[in-house]
């Protein structure tokens, strides 16, 4: 057996002849386990955010959208798209276009984002899902056109889920120059009829600046003919997504992206990681003062235990043993403290999931969800316990060389 570690857990676990030392000792545990404990719970939270904004963008976003790298957008027919499209994996793909375009409806206007699709649209995503009012998912039928905006666009423009006048949309000409004595000519004007119904997918760049449309209508209002800004893919069940995006960006051979969910999200899961990380740096600081209780703690067994440490050294202990048995206590307190952390951590977790103790706020309805969302990843669990590790040793390995060199010397 490890002779250090062998007397270090006897020094631990039995009873010292200040009892203050046991005390410190205890308190020197639960305040490694409290901040240990606070990592858990808030890195959980942050996941359980990420997960929650995932499944929303989920209702919307297509698993995978081809792009074009250079301009806003490019012809249907490119052989790479067309290579791409009968992939076997491939189980619907959608031509789509969107631009900005001004939204008029009686005397209310709003900039809007123009989002053309063709009829399987809803067999690509699961819009029908969110859709609120009392019609269905319809964008052209004959000659006419519908649109459908976003419960909050509908609202800024007073059209509620149905109309029963036009919305007219304006986008500039893209051909011939700005004659300034007939402003009104330089934009393109068309209008849309309502399907009774608007989408709801609770994130305000859908829901406040989104109007969806047919995909005849967009090319129309873009003088876009034949072309798309972007083909949107949703593989068959069991598809190796990795697989098949990188086998994509090959066919597209530089020319285009080809980005899953995440990807299309990027700036708002960046904006999430960041804030995680710096949750976890500034709990790491926390760690590190509690870390130090462990000294003061030490620093008194240390000379509690003077007589023992003669007496080893009378039976033969070098100096290196006897640090290192002071070594061992401190990092079994931190190891001790990262275990009843996680522990509790996890507990609190689990009763937040189960019972929902932290509401998001008094009102029933106001949030998309009532409580606090966790979500427990093991790597994070794994992180925080190296975490503690780290900080524990580091915080003890210099004031224990010290405190026992003197004594040694003594």
């Amino acid at each position: 057996m490890n002779f250090p570690f062998y007397i270090a857990r006897r020094y631990l676990f039995s009873k010292k002849s200040t009892n203050a030392i046991n005390v410190i000792s205890a308190i020197s545990m639960m305040g490694v386990a409290v901040a240990t404990m606070a990592l858990v719970v808030t890195l959980s939270v942050f996941n359980g955010f990420h997960d929650l904004v995932a499944t929303f963008f989920t209702a919307f976003d297509p698993q995978l959208k081809v792009t074009p790298v250079e301009g806003k957008t490019v012809s249907a027919d490119h052989p790479a798209l067309q290579a791409m499209r009968r992939l076997p994996q491939v189980d619907v793909a959608t031509e789509t276009l969107e631009d900005n375009a001004l939204a008029i409806f009686e005397d209310h206007q709003a900039m809007v984002t123009v989002k053309g699709v063709e009829d399987n649209f809803a067999e690509l995503t699961h819009i029908t899902e969110i859709l609120y009012g009392d019609g269905d998912f319809g964008l052209e039928a004959a000659n006419l056109q519908y649109g459908i905006p976003g419960i909050r666009l509908a609202v800024a423009l007073g059209t509620g889920a149905r109309w029963s006048d036009y919305l007219k949309v304006y986008a500039p000409q893209r051909e011939g120059q700005l004659d300034m004595s007939n402003p009104e000519g330089g934009f393109v004007e068309d209008s849309l009829l309502s399907p009774g119904v608007v989408f709801n997918v609770r994130q305000a760049k859908y829901d406040k600046g989104y109007l969806l449309t047919s995909l005849n209508f967009a090319r129309n209002l873009f003088s876009q003919q034949g072309n798309l800004s972007a083909l949107e893919l949703r593989l068959k069940a069991g598809s190796n997504l990795e697989a098949v995006k990188k086998e994509m960006k090959a066919l597209g051979k530089g020319e285009f992206r080809v980005e899953d969910r995440y990807e299309q999200q990027a700036d708002t899961f960046r904006i999430m990681k960041i804030e995680k990380f710096i949750a976890y740096i500034f709990l790491s600081f926390i760690l590190v003062v509690a870390c130090f209780n462990i000294i003061g703690s030490l620093s008194m067994l240390i000379i509690d235990k003077k007589d023992d440490v003669v007496t080893l050294r009378n039976m033969g202990a070098s100096d290196r043993q006897i640090t290192r048995i002071f070594l061992f206590e401190g990092r079994m307190i931190s190891a001790l403290g990262a275990i009843v952390g996680i522990v509790l951590g996890l507990l609190l977790c689990w009763l937040q999931q189960t019972f929902g103790l932290i509401k998001l706020g008094s009102s029933s309805g106001t949030f998309v969800v009532e409580a606090y969302p966790v979500s427990v990843h093991p790597t994070d669990i794994l992180l925080v316990f190296v975490t503690v590790l780290a900080v524990g040793f580091v915080a003890v390995w210099y004031p224990v060389r010290h405190f026992a060199r003197r004594l040694i010397l003594d």
